[in-house]
C-alpha cells in the first residue's frame, strides 16, 4: 500500500488546486486535499494557522504515516504543525515554494518577492478593499514568466474569486509575521524541498538554504515553473512525488520493524 498523501493548499485557493495531481498520480496513491479553515468549504471555520493546524492534526491522526505535501501557505501550515506536533506521526515532508519568512531585514534577503517589509506589510490594507484587483495580481504571481495558463488561469480566476477576502486578511497577517527559520533545523523526517525557478514570489535559492539547514532535506528545482510548478510542470512533480514515496515506503517500513530501545 502507498504512503497516503495530505495536500495543503496556498492562500486564497482550495483542496481542488491538488485535483489534477491526484488524477495524474493514480488509484496507487491515497491523497487527501482538504479546504483549510477560511478557504473553500471552510470558509466559516476560524481563520488562522492555529486552526489550520489542528484540522491538519485531526486528518494525520486517522492515517498511517502520511506524506505532508504544501504548497506557500501550506508549506507554513506543514512547518507549525511539525513544530506542536513533531513528526511521530508523519513519513516525510514535501514543500512547494515557499520561504520561511516573509519579511526582508540585512540578514535575510528571501522575502517575499523581492519587496521591501513596508511593501509587503502594506498589502493588508488592500486585501478587504481592492480584492479584485488583488486577484490580477495573484494570478500575474502564480505562474513563470511568458507561460501559456490561459485555461488554467479562467479556473483560478473563479476559485480566487469565490474566496471572502475577510477571511483571508487575518491568515495573512499571520503569514506575514511568521518567523519559521529556527524550526527548520528541527524537522527530523526525509524532506523534499521543491521551488520553482522562474518563480515571482520566492528566490529558488531559499529552497537551497531550507537544505542547508535541515538535515534530511534534498532540493527539487523545476526549471520551466514559476511559484506553482503543482500546476505548471504536473508530470515532473508527481515523478518527483513519485521517487520520493518510494524511498520512503522502504526507508519507513525498516524503522518501523526496528524495535525501540
Amino acid at each position: 500500500m502507498s504512503v497516503p498523501l495530505v495536500f495543503l493548499h496556498g492562500w486564497a485557493m482550495s483542496g481542488a488546486v491538488f485535483d489534477g495531481v491526484k488524477t495524474l498520480l493514480g488509484p496507487g496513491f491515497d491523497c487527501h486535499a482538504p479546504d483549510l479553515p477560511g478557504h473553500g468549504s471552510r470558509e466559516l471555520d476560524e481563520p488562522s494557522l492555529a486552526r489550520c493546524v489542528e484540522v491538519v492534526s485531526g486528518i494525520v491522526n486517522q492515517m498511517d504515516h502520511p506524506v505532508l505535501v504544501g504548497w506557500s501557505m501550506g508549506a507554513a501550515i506543514a512547518w507549525q504543525y511539525l513544530l506542536q506536533e513533531g513528526s511521530r506521526n508523519l513519513s516525510g515532508l514535501v514543500t512547494i515554494d515557499m520561504s520561511p519568512r516573509l519579511l526582508p531585514d540585512d540578514q535575510w534577503a528571501f522575502g517575499l518577492g523581492g519587496q521591501n517589509t513596508e511593501a509587503v506589510l502594506s498589502t493588508s490594507s488592500k486585501i478587504e478593499f481592492q480584492w479584485r484587483g488583488m486577484v490580477d495580481n495573484i494570478l500575474h504571481n502564480m505562474y513563470a514568466p511568458n507561460a501559456a495558463e490561459e485555461a488554467n488561469e479562467a479556473k483560478m480566476r473563479a476559485l480566487l474569486l469565490r474566496q471572502d477576502p475577510a477571511a483571508l486578511r487575518p491568515i495573512w497577517d499571520e503569514l506575514v509575521a511568521m518567523d519559521a527559520r529556527q524550526s527548520i533545523a528541527a524537522i527530523d523526517i526525509p524532506y523534499l524541498v521543491c521551488a520553482g525557478a522562474k518563480s515571482r514570489l520566492y528566490d529558488p535559492d531559499v529552497a537551497y538554504w531550507i537544505e542547508r539547514h535541515s538535515p534530511m532535506a534534498e532540493v527539487q528545482i523545476f526549471r520551466n515553473s514559476g511559484h506553482s510548478p503543482h500546476l505548471e510542470e504536473p508530470e515532473a512533480f508527481c515523478d518527483a512525488i513519485r521517487r520520493f514515496v518510494t524511498t520512503l515506503e522502504s526507508t519507513n517500513a525498516e524503522s518501523r520493524r526496528t524495535p525501540t530501545q
